[in-house]
Parts: C-alpha cells; sequence; structure tokens
C-alpha cells in the first residue's frame, strides 16, 4: 500500500465521498500552483494597456513562449480525459488522433497559412473571413465559432469540476462554479498573456504530472512486453466485447478507431476524414490555437510557433494514451468497463466510465506528494484549455461581432471592457454547457461531433477561397451553411440508425459530408454570382500576393536549423517514422 489506494469512494472527514485520498502535501503543492497562476494574470495585468494587448498580447512573445502555449492550450481536456479514454477503450489507434491528425496540418500551418494571417494584421480568424468574403460569411463563421467555443469550454469546465469533486468529494454543480471562478480571475486580469503564460506553466507541469504515471505503470506491469500480453489475455476472455489485441496493439489500420470492418476503408476513413478534413480544419482555422501564433513578434515567429508545437506534440501519446492503456489492464474498474460491466462510482458519482481512467490510475500508482502534483497537472490542462476557449471567445465577440455589428469607433478601452464582460458570460455559459458534456461517457466522441460541425466546412471555404480566386463572397457564407448543415444531417442520421458506425467513423463521415458539400456548393455558387475585384484579394489569395508581402528581414541571418523550412521537414521525417514504428 503507498497511501492512496482506496475503495471505489473514501469518505472525508465531513462525511462526503471522494474518489481519491490526499493529505497535506498535496493540498500544498496544489495550492502553491494556483498562487502562481493567479500571480501571473495579475502581472500581466500590468501589461494591459490597449486591446492590442489584450487580445493579442501586443504581439510581442517569442515563439518559444507561442509554440509551447500552442501546443499546452489544445493540452486540456482532450489530450489528458479523451485520449486516455480511448486509449484505454480502443488502444494504439489513438494515436492517430497525433500523428496524423496533427502534426502533418501543424506543419502545413505554419509552412502556407500563418503568412497569410500574420501578415494580414487581423486580429481572428473571422475578421480574416471578414476581409476575404465580406459580411456573410463572417458573420457565420463567427456566430458558429462562438458557439463551438463555449461548448468546448464546457468540456474542459466539466471535466475540472470533476477532479475537484473526486478530490473534495463537492457536489458537481459546486465543483463547476470554484473551477470556474479561478479560471475566469486569470483571464479577466490578463488577457491573452495571463493565458499564453500560464499555458507555459502548465505544460511543463502537466509533462511532470503524467510521465511517472507511465513510467510507474510500465514497470509495474513489466514493460511494453508485459503491457501486450495482459492486453491480448483481456481480448481473449472477452471475444466481441473487446476490440482483437492485433487491433489494439498496432496503429493501422485502424479499425478499432475508425469502425470500418474493411482495413482498406478504415485507412481511407482515418487519412482522409482525420487526417485531412477534421486535422485541416481543426489547425488550420481555429482561432484558439491560431491565436497564439499571432500573438508572435515576427511573421517568421508566428511561421515557426505550430512548428515548434510539432516535436512535443508527437510525444504528447506516451503520458496520454499510454496511461489509459495501463489503466485498462491495471485498474478493475476500467478493466470491468472495457468488459460491458456497469460500475458505481467514478469521479462524476454517476457510475465509471472511460473517461475516469487516469483518475483512477493515479490513485493505484501515484503516492502522496506526487499525487498532489499529478492533480496540479490535471487542473493545469484543464484550466489551459478552457482559458484557450474563453481568450479565443472574447475576442471574436469583441472584435468580430461588438465592434463590427454593434458599437463602432469607440475607445480602445471600451473593446477591454467588452472582452472582460464577454470572459464573464462564456464562463457563466460554460458552467451549463458542462452539464451537455457530462452525459458522454467517452469525451472523443463528443467533440470529434463538434469539429465535424464547425471545423471541417470553415476549412473547405477556407483553402478554396486561399487559393481560388473566383470563390465569390455569396459561395463563402452559403458553402459555410451548406457544410455546417450536412454534417449534422450525417449526425442525425447515426441517432436514428440510419448511420451506424461504432468508434469514431461516424464523426469522421460527417466531416468529409460537410466538407465535400462545402466545396460542390461553393463552386457552383460562384459560377453565378460576383467575386471580388483582384485588389482586395492581395494578402489573401495566394495567386494575388506578391512573396514580398511576408518577406521578413530577420530570416536571412538565422541559421538553416532555426528557420521554418528545415524545422517542418525535421518534424515530417520523424512523425513517418513513429508511424513506421507503431
Amino acid at each position: 500500500m503507498n497511501g492512496v489506494r482506496v475503495a471505489p469512494f473514501e469518505r472525508t472527514s465531513t462525511g462526503m465521498d471522494t474518489l481519491i485520498q490526499t493529505n497535506a502535501i498535496d493540498y500544498v503543492i496544489i495550492v502553491i500552483y494556483f498562487a502562481a497562476v493567479i500571480g501571473i494574470g495579475l502581472l500581466a495585468r500590468r501589461q494591459v494597456s490597449g486591446s492590442l494587448d489584450f487580445f493579442l498580447s501586443g504581439r510581442s512573445l517569442p515563439a518559444w513562449v507561442t509554440g509551447l502555449a500552442f501546443v499546452s492550450a489544445n493540452l486540456g481536456a482532450v489530450e489528458i480525459m479523451g485520449m486516455s479514454a480511448t486509449g484505454a477503450q480502443i488502444g494504439m489507434p489513438t494515436v492517430h488522433y497525433f500523428w496524423i491528425g496533427a502534426v502533418p496540418a501543424m506543419l502545413f500551418l505554419g509552412i502556407v497559412m500563418m503568412p497569410f494571417y500574420y501578415g494580414s494584421k487581423v486580429r481572428s480568424v473571422p475578421e480574416f473571413m471578414r476581409l476575404r468574403f465580406g459580411t456573410g460569411a463572417h458573420l457565420v463563421n463567427a456566430i458558429s465559432f462562438a458557439l463551438a467555443q463555449l461548448l468546448i469550454a464546457g468540456i474542459n469546465l466539466y471535466l475540472l469540476g470533476s477532479i475537484v469533486h473526486a478530490l473534495l468529494g463537492w457536489p458537481l454543480w459546486v465543483a463547476l462554479i470554484v473551477a470556474a471562478v479561478i479560471v475566469l480571475a486569470y483571464i479577466t486580469f490578463g488577457g491573452l498573456s495571463a493565458a499564453i503564460y500560464n499555458e507555459v506553466l502548465q505544460f511543463f507541469v502537466i509533462v511532470a504530472s503524467l510521465l511517472p504515471l507511465s513510467l510507474l505503470g510500465l514497470h509495474k506491469v513489466g514493460g511494453w512486453s508485459g503491457l501486450k500480453d495482459k492486453i491480448t489475455e483481456m481480448a481473449a476472455a472477452n471475444p466481441g466485447q473487446i476490440a482483437p489485441a492485433a487491433e489494439q496493439l498496432h496503429s493501422w489500420p485502424g479499425q478499432a478507431l475508425s469502425g470500418f470492418g474493411s482495413p482498406v476503408l478504415s485507412v481511407i476513413g482515418i487519412v482522409f476524414g482525420l487526417g485531412f478534413v477534421l486535422s485541416f480544419g481543426y489547425w488550420t482555422t481555429n482561432f484558439v490555437e491560431v491565436q497564439r501564433a499571432m500573438a508572435s513578434d515576427s511573421i517568421t515567429s508566428a511561421r515557426k510557433t505550430p512548428i515548434i508545437g510539432a516535436f512535443p506534440k508527437m510525444l504528447v501519446p506516451f503520458i496520454t494514451i499510454l496511461p489509459g492503456m495501463l489503466a485498462a489492464v491495471l485498474v478493475p474498474e476500467i478493466g470491468q468497463v472495457k468488459a460491458g460491466a456497469e460500475v458505481a462510482g467514478g469521479a462524476s458519482g454517476q457510475g465509471v466510465t472511460y473517461n475516469d481512467s487516469i483518475l483512477y490510475l493515479m490513485r493505484d500508482l501515484l503516492p502522496n506528494g506526487l499525487l498532489g502534483l499529478a492533480i496540479a497537472g490535471l487542473l493545469a490542462a484543464f484550466m489551459a484549455g478552457m482559458a484557450a476557449n474563453i481568450s479565443a471567445f472574447n475576442t471574436v465577440i469583441s472584435v468580430d461581432l461588438w465592434q463590427t455589428y454593434v458599437a463602432k469607433d469607440r475607445d480602445d478601452q471600451y473593446y477591454v471592457t467588452v472582452g472582460r464582460v464577454a470572459t464573464l458570460a462564456a464562463t457563466i455559459i460554460a458552467i451549463f454547457t458542462a452539464l451537455i458534456a457530462g452525459q458522454f461517457s467517452n469525451i472523443m466522441d463528443y467533440l470529434q461531433t463538434l469539429f465535424g460541425f464547425f471545423n471541417a466546412p470553415l476549412f473547405a471555404t477556407f483553402i478554396v477561397g486561399m487559393f481560388w480566386k473566383k470563390l465569390t463572397p455569396t459561395a463563402g457564407w452559403v458553402g459555410l451553411v451548406t457544410g455546417t448543415l450536412s454534417a449534422v444531417c450525417v449526425w442525425v442520421l447515426s441517432l436514428v440508425g440510419v448511420v451506424n458506425l461504432p468508434g469514431q467513423g461516424t464523426a469522421f463521415v460527417a466531416a468529409s459530408a460537410g466538407f465535400v458539400m462545402d466545396v460542390i456548393v461553393s463552386l457552383l455558387v460562384s459560377q453565378v454570382t460576383k467575386p471580388k475585384p483582384a485588389e482586395e484579394l492581395v494578402g489573401f489569395v495566394y495567386s494575388e500576393t506578391p512573396k514580398s508581402h511576408f518577406a521578413d528581414p530577420k530570416l536571412a541571418t538565422m541559421p538553416w536549423y532555426s528557420r521554418p523550412g528545415p524545422l517542418a521537414i525535421i518534424a515530417l521525417v520523424m512523425v513517418i517514422v513513429l508511424n513506421i514504428a507503431f
């Protein structure tokens, strides 16, 4: 016994049930972390003198800071609970969310798209859409993006509240409110700078807290070979209920992830549905991520931001997916869930789900002290994710909707105030959207559905409009609406049983349908509507923008290994090697 293994629930001194038993050392570590978070917010407040500082950190941050923030902003509920849950459920195919579904798109963003974003001096992705397509596409994008951020912030808040519930035994609604207030404080104080500097801190805290889980878990199970043996035994003992061991222990062809019975269709679904439509749709057009690169101090730093982020991103599976796989064979409750049983308990108190995998593994493996660090890491991850959603939301509400359509030409401080009010409103709304997230046993199912609705159609409009000057303003918004409705239709068909794919198959098909329908409708509408004049497309369409528009005089003096191109090639080679090895 290491002092933290408990029955499904342990009673606190107040009589409330907790999942994890902690002591004073753990609480000291957690308090120190929260003090640092609030302190960073207060320090960042001193640097906020206008809207550019509040929303884009004054475009003053170096590439290594924005690169780590780029990864950390995404290292929230999806990476920790979602990926560990999917790792526990299906094993190695989950790595496709990183090595196929993230890194290639991040490199594309850095090499091809960031020059357009940064060079155009826009403050948000919807603002880019307005200058390229006009107000129709701008309104559709801004409203849909704002809605998506509220829903996704709810995911992070729900899981953050679940940690507080598991730690202290508070009712979930109380835990949600407390967690929301903490995030609200440092975003309201310091704007994007507070979010970014906290995300850099959170990145190191997260790695330090999750790496011991992988190392201790592998030691306990007998290394990688021992893990493979136990997964093979579990699959053999539960035929038909659990994916075959061969599918869990190899990333390709990934049938346990895609839901397709055919290996060929599975590879096509993963490469096109996840690797192209969902991945490029998320990483290249999602303002939550792009906003970090826009805060860089130069166009070269902006390009390097996602490329630098790609290196730690490709290693994240070893501290998220691997603990999930370990939990499935080391934690009795997760093993029973995987075998089809209903188990009482869980972080929510409503029953154990795959989302609880990493919490139970912490309970069973970590001694006090290290347990406190792990809890701080989880809190850091969920706050980083929620803060990223809310800081992007307040920018879009203030800059794209309020300043553009409601109150033009006000003084700068007025829009900072609007941003802070938007932050408060988003935090309150997220408390309610958190309850929606709680209805899903695997949070990735919910999240990929949202990405299919909002990101896949946007990427279609974006990429066609960037490389085809004849795509018209009318086609821009009509294509977006049609693509979103097409993805929603596929989801509705899955609810009524017409489309029936396990795993992430439905999300891949919905996203693909949204992308394809957007492209087709956009091309057709462009034939009967008027495009913008060529002179208005400079900086927004590749063929109309001279290379000098994106020039950075600093680039010529940089060593080859710190330039965007060579860095991207190194990252691409590394991710290809990982795909071959696993």
